[in-house]
């Protein structure tokens, strides 16, 4: 009998086995599933080479290995899925549905959440926090909506100019956290770096505040990285720590541990 849909595909990076390196969640064994593309270009990035869709995406052939055999894009999701279970899926606590930014294929998104939810971990998807509308699609279908809170500061969309100011992405993250809240668990990561002013971190707790209950802040130092050279200053942190703090309940300050472990 015929299929009543269509195969869906997905331009992919790479789905490889590690941990959690970011968040409340650090530590955790979890399962990449990197998408490609991403309509942002944050200065201290440290995945470029995910900013436009990707002609080729490898699978890692082991769980940690770091081998990998690598396929044509677009690549069917019950191929990636697949592949997903070479790597012991369901031995790991979290799916990581990260990018680039998945919710530019929100399709893809939601059929690999519902797989992955089926054979037992919890669905974890990384966002830069902007596309309320493709989450309506998703947001039953995940665990965890794990949002970038974008400082303009440091931020553009890809039709801005190179160079002076742009507009805020607070209304965007705004409209986004809405919809987030019907998860289970949202977290709101805030990439602290050199540029970032007060005025950024007040209008975030401002926002965030009515919901603190709910939702974890965190406070991430920036990688020094692609346009940003130098790490944020021990005393700097400390005083958005003291600042956020005062508006949010729950807020912690986490820095990167795959990058210090040199980790995939």
């Amino acid at each position: 009998m015929a299929s009543e849909h269509a195969p869906t595909d997905a331009n992919l990076v790479e789905i490889f086995s590690s941990v959690q390196g970011e968040g409340p969640h650090i530590g955790e064994t979890t399962l990449f599933v990197r998408f490609g593309e991403c309509d942002l270009r944050c200065r201290w990035c440290d995945t470029p080479h995910t900013w436009r869709p990707a002609k080729t995406c490898r699978f890692e052939r082991t769980r940690g290995s770091a081998e990998f055999d690598v396929r044509d894009n677009p690549v069917l999701v019950e191929d990636a899925i697949a592949a997903a279970e070479r790597l012991e899926l369901s031995r790991h606590a979290f799916v990581s549905l990260t990018g680039g930014e998945p919710l530019l294929q929100p399709t893809a998104v939601r059929e690999f959440a519902l797989a992955i939810r089926a054979r037992g971990p919890r669905v974890h998807l990384e966002t830069h926090g902007l596309h309320a509308d493709a989450l309506t699609q998703v947001v039953d279908a995940v665990d965890v909506v794990s949002m970038d809170w974008k400082f303009a500061s440091d931020v553009r969309r890809v039709g801005d100019p190179r160079s002076g100011p742009v507009a805020a992405f607070d209304d965007a993250h705004d409209a986004f956290l809405k919809i987030a809240r019907q998860a289970s668990e949202v977290v709101i990561k805030l990439v602290v770096a050199p540029a970032t002013s007060d005025e950024e971190i007040d209008e975030v707790c401002r926002r965030v505040a009515p919901h603190a209950d709910e939702i974890s802040l965190i406070l991430q130092p920036v990688t020094p990285f692609g346009g940003v050279r130098e790490a944020t200053d021990p005393s700097r942190l400390h005083a958005v720590l003291r600042r956020a703090s005062a508006a949010v309940p729950r807020v912690r300050l986490i820095p990167q541990t795959n990058r210090i472990l040199d980790l995939l």
